[in-house]
Parts: C-alpha cells; sequence; structure tokens
C-alpha cells in the first residue's frame, strides 16, 4: 500500500473520531498543554531526525531479526483508536476495544481449534503472554517443574526465575525440536508438571512435534504450554500442499492446555500486541481479583479479571480486529498468501543454496527463518574459523555500497551444534553462524540475490 493510499485511511479514520467527538458539548479547549505550532513542529523534526538512526526495517533486503512493518490497516486503525487512548484493563476504560478484543480473540482460538469455551486475551507481549500461561500451569501443578527444549525461548527460564518455578531444560535433535527420547525417558522423580512446546523457534524456526508431546503428555499427565508466539499463524496453511509443513502437528495445538502467539509478528501488528489463549475457561478463577473504584458500569467480565496486566492499550485491539477484518484468517485470502510467500520463500533460498554449494544450511527450514554455515556442505572446517567468518561476512553484507543487506547471527552451542554441523571441527564450546529471517512476503523475489550475496562474500571472506 503506497503513502497516499495510507494517509487516505488515516485521514478517514480520524476524521470519522472527530465527527464523533464533536458530537459532545463544545468546551474551552485547554491552555496548559498548548504547545505552538513552532516548537511542536520542531520536536517532530527532531524526532524524525533521531529515528534515522535504525536499519532498513521495512525493506526486503533486512533479513535479520523478527522485525517487519505493521500493515497500513493496522497502522491506520492503531492511531484512529489511539486518538480516544481507551484502556482495555475494564469495560470502564474501554468498552468499544474491549468488545473488538473478544471477538479477534475468538477468531484466533478457533484457528488453534479451540472452542467456544477457551479463555484468552491480548497481552502487551509474548513474554507476558507465556508468564501468563506459566503461572497458570504453576497454580494448577504446584510445585512441580517445567520442562522446556534447549532452544525453547529464553523467556521460559527468565519467568521461571521470576515465578519461583524449578525448571528442566530438555535436548534437541539434529533439526533443533525437542529430542523425544529425552521427554520420553522421564520419569515420576522429574516431577514435570508442564511441558512447554515451541511450535516455531526464534532461533531457526524449528518446530516441536506437537503430535506426539500431547500423546505422551496425556498418558504422563502433565499439561502442555505451547509457546507458538512466532510460528502460530502459520496453522493457517498447515493443510496447504506447496506450504510442506506437518499438518499433523499444527492440528494437535487444539491438545494444548495454553497457547501463546504473536499478532505482532506475523499478525501484521504495531508492538507490541500478544495473545495468550487457554483451552479450559476455568483457569480465569485463577486471576480473580476486584477492585474498588474500576469495575462498576457492567457485572459483565472485564478483561482486567482475567489478566495479570492492569492497563493494555485499547488501540492494539482495535488495530487487530480491523487487520482480521479485511485480512481474514483464511489460507487462499487474507493473511493465508502473504505467510505462503514467506514460507515460499524459505524454500526458494534453500534450494538455491544447494545449487550454489557454497553454503552449508545448519537445519532444514520448517517455516520462514534460514540459517547458514559460511563453508562448502560436509567441508572440514573448526568452529572457530566459522564463527570469525560469520562476523566477517555479517559486516561486509552491510558495508556493501552497491546493495547492503542486513542478515543476523546465531550462536550455536556444541551439543546441538555437534549433531547439526557433524563436519565441523568443534574447537570451541559454540559456533556463530548466518540466520535470515524471510518473514516479509517481500522477500520471496529477493531470495536469488540474497542467497547470492551470501556466497559471494562467504568466498572472500
Amino acid at each position: 500500500m503506497d503513502d497516499a493510499r495510507f494517509r487516505g485511511l488515516l485521514a478517514r479514520g480520524l476524521d470519522g473520531i472527530a465527527a464523533w467527538e464533536h458530537g459532545w458539548r463544545p468546551f474551552e479547549t485547554a491552555t496548559v498543554s498548548d504547545v505552538d505550532a513552532a516548537t511542536a513542529e520542531a520536536a517532530i523534526d527532531a524526532l524524525v531526525e533521531r529515528l534515522r538512526d535504525n536499519y532498513p526495517f521495512f525493506h526486503p533486503d533486512y533479513a535479520g531479526q523478527m522485525l517487519k512493518p505493521p500493515h497500513p490497516v493496522a497502522l491506520a486503525a492503531y492511531l484512529t483508536a489511539a486518538r480516544i487512548n481507551p484502556n482495555n484493563h475494564a469495560l470502564d476504560g474501554g468498552p468499544a476495544t474491549a468488545a473488538l478484543e473478544r471477538e479477534c480473540v475468538a477468531q484466533i482460538a478457533r484457528l488453534f481449534g479451540y472452542d467456544e469455551d477457551a479463555l484468552g486475551h491480548l497481552t502487551s507481549s509474548g513474554t507476558i503472554a507465556n508468564l501468563e500461561a506459566l503461572w497458570v500451569a504453576s497454580r494448577l501443578h504446584p510445585g512441580k517443574r517445567i520442562a522446556f527444549s534447549s532452544e525453547a525461548h529464553y523467556t521460559h527460564a527468565r519467568m521461571c526465575e521470576v515465578l519461583g518455578i524449578e525448571t528442566l531444560v530438555l535436548p534437541v535433535d539434529a533439526r533443533g525440536r525437542l529430542d523425544m527420547s529425552a521427554l520420553r525417558a522421564l520419569d515420576v522423580s522429574a516431577n514435570v508438571g508442564t511441558v512447554v512446546a515451541t511450535p516455531g523457534t526464534t532461533a531457526a524456526g524449528a518446530v516441536d512435534p506437537l503430535d506426539e508431546i500431547t500423546v505422551l503428555a496425556r498418558e504422563r499427565g502433565w499439561r502442555v504450554h505451547a509457546d507458538a508466539a512466532y510460528g502460530g499463524f502459520y496453522a493457517l496453511i498447515a493443510d496447504l500442499p506447496e506450504a510442506r509443513l506437518r499438518p499433523q502437528t499444527w492440528a494437535a495445538l487444539k491438545h494444548c492446555d495454553s497457547i501463546v502467539v504473536d499478532p505482532h509478528k506475523h499478525g501484521l501488528q504495531p508492538y507490541g500486541c500478544g495473545c495468550v489463549l487457554f483451552a479450559d475457561s476455568s483457569a480465569g478463577a485463577l486471576y480473580k481479583h476486584d477492585s474498588p473504584y474500576t469495575y462498576f458500569t457492567s457485572a459483565e467480565l472485564h478483561l482486567g479479571e482475567i489478566s495479570l496486566e492492569c492497563s493494555r492499550a485499547g488501540a492494539a485491539a482495535a488495530a487487530l480486529w480491523t487487520t482480521l477484518r479485511a485480512l481474514p484468517l483464511r489460507p487462499r485470502e487474507g493473511l493465508g498468501p502473504i505467510l505462503l510467500a514467506c514460507r515460499r520463500a524459505a524454500l526458494a533460498a534453500i534450494e538455491r543454496a544447494r545449487r550454489g554449494k557454497a553454503l552449508m544450511p545448519v537445519v532444514e527450514p520448517e517455516l520462514d527463518i534460514m540459517t547458514f554455515a559460511p563453508c562448502r556442505p560436509g567441508e572440514r572446517v573448526a568452529a572457530s574459523s566459522i564463527s570469525a567468518r560469520t562476523e566477517a561476512l555479517f559486516v561486509e553484507l552491510m558495508r556493501d555500497s552497491q546493495r547492503p543487506f542486513y542478515v543476523a547471527k546465531w550462536r550455536i552451542g556444541g551439543a546441538f551444534g555437534r549433531a547439526a554441523l557433524p563436519s565441523l571441527d568443534w574447537d570451541a564450546p559454540d559456533c556463530s553462524v548466518v540466520r535470515c529471517v524471510l518473514m516479509k512476503p517481500e522477500h520471496e523475489m529477493i531470495v536469488d540475490d540474497l542467497v547470492g550475496a551470501l556466497e559471494h562474500w562467504s568466498a572472500l571472506v
């Protein structure tokens, strides 16, 4: 969407809100907060200048961190609602946006196969969403440990420390997925209450075998929490043959006790917009609290009564609701084709790299994240040398005066690295490799150029 269309959308939204505002009794403009035009414009100009100190996150030549621009519809909706600045903690602070939040959260719950009894809400981030899920798990299985893989997001260890919960870190297989043999080997003495499964690790996009995990968990009496913060929306296209995903993995989401997904990643939303869902709505009783001055206009459940957070931006709910109205959760239209383009980009990248035989893939991409060691496949080389090449390649790619590319680095621990890269001489405890996040649909158009640049600089460094 070009700038003119975005400005038109934003003007439409703000004009509509202004018409609503003008329906109220006019009042004198407050003078205390007034800022003269020259001062306000100078402040904005200064901000624009400071914001130039950024990488081009919006551009397909940026394939580094998990950063992408929000959809113009989402941004226009956010700014429109932010004009009112509702707070979705209580119906008193945001009746309209609280209703929008319930509706869009229900759509996400249905995407994962949850029924109408599911409980959920938006959060300010995936970290807070995971905190809530782990907190509920600890209340339902008090004194039990929470198990997750060594490639699970670091937030789980950090949040368990905050909550005072013991953890158990399990190894991964050669593709970065939770090692099922290690999980099956756990006995009663492991004292596990909850297993965290990750359908889409943030390092390599590895997808834990949820179908196997949920079956084993039912046998052992464990809860299963799915941290689908990054990969969750891929459930939308899991049944499409051209996506080359594993449908049974994504179908098993409905058997998980809780799920986290980040609409501010593949849901095209501004930061921060996370979401936590619970299959059993009785989990809401654990949150139950009262506020002597907040919940007074409605006997209905206020979202703050089922959330650890208090103040939450109603504008985030408005943005997500509006986006899902414009880009519905359907595999062949709406959001589906956008995800499919990202998946095709990753598949094209791995095929291009294999043809070139100048880069060694670390793991087979299961979503849209590519990882490469800067060496020929099977080449016998020291891990420390790979790290040095990666550091040099990372810098030179950005310095290229003709066309810079922006990628990321991934530091692989030796235990996993030896399984994923057996040809390396592991002379160091870890090894840095190249990581590319192809999460923009436009990445599909630049795959050959990006992989070609990686091959070019890999040969030179």
